[in-house]
């Protein structure tokens, strides 16, 4: 069986909320304001109660809204696939399953967050949302969802992406969305940016900083995140609920869960129900986060406080960071770029409960083109980060001829990113790892909690 189906009723009716499991508290996020925990009067200049009480909420299981769920079932539940043309490529013993999430309307695993959060900030009143986007997976996926509630939208989209994806731009611009390349004039954070470099690639963090700073400033508005933030996490793990249920279907279990990582929202929906059975369970399950070595934020960062974003405008959160001023290169693959990660992950991270590793570009888009060839679909350059991993993985087993199942979220499908294809074929993209020393530089900028 090559394709896994759950039926409609089967879709899950809850969210799974980790928070609940985790062996040890959080450290509670700070106001970059009063140095103190945030209040809840501050979250709310930005995001609607509801989505306050998923921020901090206890509770193992959050139920989904009958019209959230409406809306979800256009695409869901998702196909699980097993990749059995990828494993005869590679003659591997391994089992190679993956969740495809580029099935939904924008391509990618993001529409999960962004109905919810369209929908809860539409029935608090709220009828305009701004947010950034870095490869534009996010904008696209939020100008759906607001279209759907008849909400005005406006993306700040990371320059160098807005330039190097223009029909990412053409697609948010066809569901109604306001799409604007960050930095820019249209706020004092942009403006400072462009003061000191008026040639800057633009970074999520400096959108993040334009977008809340627009939402903050505006009673009609609020802020959407495309990741990193619990509530975020939270909406996606109906991708390893679903996943779980799947492969109950056919009997078998992971070994290892890959994921790509940037602000950890592909990741947790995918890991979060697995890292579960381990915790409660004590199921011999490894879930590994898989990020690009030029923006190696687990595997070379610092778990520290430090802002969300440039401006320092958002709470400062205990994370895994390469310092919050840190701008990384314009690699291929925008929504991974990002300087911190989910508090969430990072936690996990630190107290050994998942791993992660990098890769370079080269791998990634090599092995993409691979799993296009065998599996008949384009994926995105940063679903290619775990499609490097499992196919790494999948090559030890064939050296050590040992089975294992390997899962992997293909987390979006890239026909908007053909131009990044393009340069790896004419052999313009190069390989870069972020030097220790730059690392270093940008954490002496960290605050001092």
């Amino acid at each position: 069986m090559h394709k896994i189906y759950l039926d409609a009723k089967e879709m899950p009716t809850q969210w799974y909320n980790i928070l609940a499991d985790l062996p040890t508290p959080m450290e509670p996020p700070i106001s970059p304001f009063t140095g103190k925990p945030v209040t809840l009067d501050e979250l709310k200049a930005i995001f609607p109660p509801a989505l306050i009480e998923q921020e901090m909420s206890s509770e193992r299981w959050i139920d989904i809204p009958e019209k959230v769920l409406d809306i979800l079932s256009i695409w869901r539940p998702t196909p699980l696939i097993r990749a059995k043309r990828l494993e005869e490529a590679l003659g591997t013993p391994a089992k190679i399953y993956f969740k495809y999430e580029g099935v939904s309307p924008a391509g990618s695993h993001k529409p999960n967050t962004a109905v919810a959060q369209a929908y809860y900030n539409k029935i608090s009143g709220i009828n305009r949302l701004t947010t950034e986007t870095g490869a534009g997976q996010w904008g696209s996926a939020l100008s759906v969802a607001c279209k759907m509630f008849d909400m005005s939208c406006r993306v700040y989209m990371v320059k160098v992406s807005f330039h190097q994806k223009p029909y990412r731009k053409s697609f948010m611009h066809m569901f109604g969305a306001e799409v604007i390349p960050s930095p820019s004039e249209f706020t004092n954070s942009g403006r400072a940016i462009l003061e000191k470099n008026p040639n800057s690639n633009g970074s999520l963090g400096i959108a993040i900083s334009e977008a809340v700073e627009e939402a903050a400033g505006r009673e009609d508005t609020n802020y959407a995140l495309g990741s990193v933030l619990n509530h975020v996490l939270l909406h996606q793990t109906v991708i390893g609920l679903e996943a779980k249920k799947q492969l109950e279907k056919v009997g078998d279990y992971p070994d290892k869960v890959f994921a790509s990582c940037g602000g950890g929202s592909n990741f947790g929906g995918i890991a979060f129900p697995f890292v579960r059975d381990k915790i409660v369970e004590d199921k011999n399950v490894e879930c590994v986060a898989v990020e690009p070595a030029s923006c190696p934020t687990l595997t070379k960062g610092v778990f520290a406080y430090d802002y969300g974003d440039v401006a320092k405008l958002t709470p400062i959160m205990k994370m895994f960071t390469l310092g919050h001023d840190f701008e990384p290169p314009a690699i291929h693959a925008g929504g991974l770029r990002y300087h911190g990660d989910s508090p969430i992950v990072s936690k996990l991270y630190k107290d050994g409960l998942i791993n992660a590793e990098s890769v370079l570009q080269s791998e990634v888009f090599q092995y993409g083109m691979l799993f296009a060839q065998t599996e008949g679909i384009v994926p995105a350059p940063e679903s290619s980060h775990a499609i490097a991993a499992t196919v790494k993985e999948a090559l030890k087993c064939k050296e050590e001829g040992k089975e294992k199942t390997l899962l992997f979220c293909l987390s979006g499908h890239g026909f908007f990113d053909m131009g990044s294809y393009d340069a790896y074929l004419d052999g313009k993209l190069v390989d870069f790892e972020y030097p220790e020393e730059e690392i270093k530089k940008s954490m002496e900028n960290l605050p001092k909690i």
